[in-house]
C-alpha cells in the first residue's frame, strides 16, 4: 500500500490543522494507522493511533484532548485533526499503515510509510 500524507502548513499558535492521509494499491480498511512526528533533532515519536474499525484509538499524552483521529475506509484516507496546536508541535508528521487491525504505539510495528508533511505552529 502506498501512503500520500498531506494538509501540513504553518499556522499560528491556538490555532487548528487537519492532515490527512490518503492509501492506495491495497484494501485500507484491513490496516491499523498510526501517525508519527519528528521534530528537528529529536527522534521520531508516536502521535496517534487508529484500529482498522475506528474503534480503538489511542492517543500521546502530550495531544491527548487537543487532536482527533479518524479515518473513512470508503474515501481510503484518515486524518489528524489537531486543535489548540502548540509551538512544540512543530514536526514533520508522517503516517504509517499496519497489517494488523490492533493499533500500536511503536513505530517498528508498522509496514508501511507516507513521505511526511510539515507542520510549522508559529507566530
Amino acid at each position: 500500500v502506498q501512503l500520500q500524507a498531506s494538509g501540513g502548513g504553518l499556522v499560528q499558535p491556538g490555532g487548528s490543522l487537519r492532515v490527512s492521509c490518503a492509501a492506495s494499491g491495497r484494501t485500507f480498511f484491513n490496516y491499523a494507522v498510526g501517525w508519527f512526528r519528528q521534530a528537528p533533532g529529536k527522534e521520531r515519536e508516536f502521535v496517534s493511533a487508529i484500529s482498522w474499525s475506528g474503534g480503538g484509538k489511542d492517543y500521546a499524552d502530550s495531544v491527548r484532548g487537543r487532536f482527533t483521529i479518524s479515518r473513512d475506509n470508503g474515501r481510503n484516507t484518515a486524518y489528524l485533526q489537531m486543535n489548540s496546536l502548540k509551538p512544540e508541535d512543530t514536526a514533520v508528521y508522517y503516517c504509517a499503515g499496519r497489517r494488523r487491525a490492533t493499533i500500536s504505539t511503536n513505530a517498528s510495528t508498522y509496514d508501511y510509510w507516507g513521505q511526511g508533511t510539515l507542520v510549522t505552529v508559529s507566530s
